[in-house]
């Protein structure tokens, strides 16, 4: 009786089956049975590869090194990825169709072709709409090896003979393996396709990048674990009728994660933007009221954002709307307001804005939405130069945000003259041309806001 290719294992307990059932008979999990490639008798084991096993060692004893990186000549996406592509080193990044994926690995492969053998794998295009491509991005010499292909077992072959150092998978969603029955794009297909692809990577040595589709919600389409399997997992952000792109690194086990590149697409591909803080901040020629600019931190750079709110009669129902921002941790700030600075808003429509299409995450941004909403309340504006940024509890007090120096140089740096900062940042040593005024309450900022 031959072996079956395949077996439906359950992601609760692990149990197998041979066939489908909506019951594990095991623990009586209801559908959690997936499909997966059983493994073959008798056959040669192929974690093989991975295991090279090695003596066991004391770690203070194991000799602590840095990762060789080679840099992809995109000085943002070697920020994201922390200095450059690693040996082995696995890389899925995700976002929404048509925002410049392919445009930018394109780009990095071609980069990477002139000093290293890359292979560039399409199953989404054909070769020549690839070439098309890099005509188009004045890529007319590029060295890359193409293969459009989305059969797994075919691709490992084509990477066993051409032995690339960079890879490009594009996309991880339109691969399928001859050991499963379901489509591509299937949990089970994109599971099996991604471990694959990175046992030869861990294997051979070849740095590997795995282009992955969206859902609705925003989140990489496919089972979590291919998000775990993979060493870095970038986020592609941004609007498509916006010319600005971020790159956010949610995992790196090379570098540090929450940082961002940024870049601007042109006709000739993404250009990386050297100074991004001037793409959220205003370009009003005079102060409005309801805006105030923050300094927040994405991974190791500090960014200047502007913040604006508005403040309207709302009647009986009043809407509290932000975009960029938490909607929950506005209402508990507008609550605080209240309660320890005596300023009401519960008749009024508040609707708060990250300029840019910027998303904060961050607490310490609820010192400079909270003076923008009293701003718009009163109708003036804040001082040319001003900005803030501090962490507010219920209790009323402004807490310290992380590596305030940093940001009190940063806005130093771009010409900001007046900030409102925790007491716990305020600067030891005076910063040239710039007054901090450090707060220890809620109440204290606005009074610093009302005698200016």
């Amino acid at each position: 009786m031959a072996t079956p290719k395949t077996q439906y294992v359950c992601s609760e307990c692990g149990a197998a089956s041979a066939k489908w059932l909506g019951r594990c008979p095991s623990c009586n999990a209801w559908n959690t049975l997936v499909e997966t490639a059983a493994e073959p008798t008798g056959a040669k084991n192929r974690y093989q590869a991975l295991a090279r096993s090695q003596p066991v060692a004391t770690l203070s004893e194991i000799e602590a090194r840095d990762f060789d990186r080679t840099p992809t000549s995109l000085e943002e996406l070697d920020r994201v990825l922390g200095g450059g592509i690693v040996t082995g080193g696995v890389v899925l990044i995700g976002g929404d169709p048509g925002i410049g994926k392919s445009t930018l690995l394109l780009q990095a492969v071609d980069a990477l072709s002139r000093q290293m053998k890359a292979l560039y794998v399409t199953g989404e295009e054909s070769g020549a709409q690839v070439a098309m491509r890099s005509r188009r991005l004045g890529l007319d010499g590029s060295q890359v090896r193409v293969l459009a292909e989305i059969g797994l077992e075919k691709i490992l072959a084509t990477i066993e003979v051409e032995q690339p150092d960079f890879c490009v998978i594009d996309s991880i969603q339109t691969l399928y393996s001859e050991q499963l029955a379901s489509a591509p794009g299937s949990v089970a297909q994109v599971r099996e396709c991604a471990a694959q692809l990175t046992r030869t990577a861990k294997a051979t040595g070849c740095a590997m990048v795995l282009v992955g589709h969206v859902t609705k919600e925003g989140a990489l389409a496919g089972p979590r674990v291919l998000e775990h399997i993979v060493d870095t997992v970038l986020y592609f952000e941004g609007d498509t009728h916006s010319s600005y792109r971020l790159v956010r690194a949610i995992k790196n086990r090379f570098g540090a994660v929450n940082e961002i590149g940024v870049f601007a697409m042109t006709e000739k591909g993404l250009k990386g933007v050297t100074n991004p803080s001037a793409i959220f901040l205003s370009t009003h020629g005079e102060p409005v009221p309801g805006s105030c600019v923050l300094v927040t931190l994405e991974g190791t750079r500090p960014l200047l954002v502007e913040l604006q709110a508005l403040v309207d009669s709302g009647g009986p129902s009043p809407r509290r709307l932000s975009v960029g921002l938490e909607r929950d941790r506005l209402a508990m700030l507008l609550a605080v307001l209240h309660r320890h600075a005596g300023v009401a808003t519960m008749d009024q429509d508040v609707f708060v804005n990250a300029v840019g299409g910027v998303r904060i995450s961050e607490p310490a941004a609820d010192l400079a939405v909270l003076l923008a909403i009293q701003s718009s309340l009163r109708g003036k504006p804040l001082p040319k130069g001003f900005f803030a940024f501090g962490e507010v509890g219920l209790a009323g007090e402004v807490r310290p945000a992380p590596r305030g120096q940093e940001r009190l140089k940063e806005a130093a740096k771009l010409g900001f003259s007046i900030a409102v900062v925790p007491q716990a940042n305020a600067p030891k040593k005076a910063i040239p041309g710039l007054t901090v005024h450090a707060v220890a309450r809620i109440e204290d900022a606005i009074e610093v806001l009302r005698g200016m």
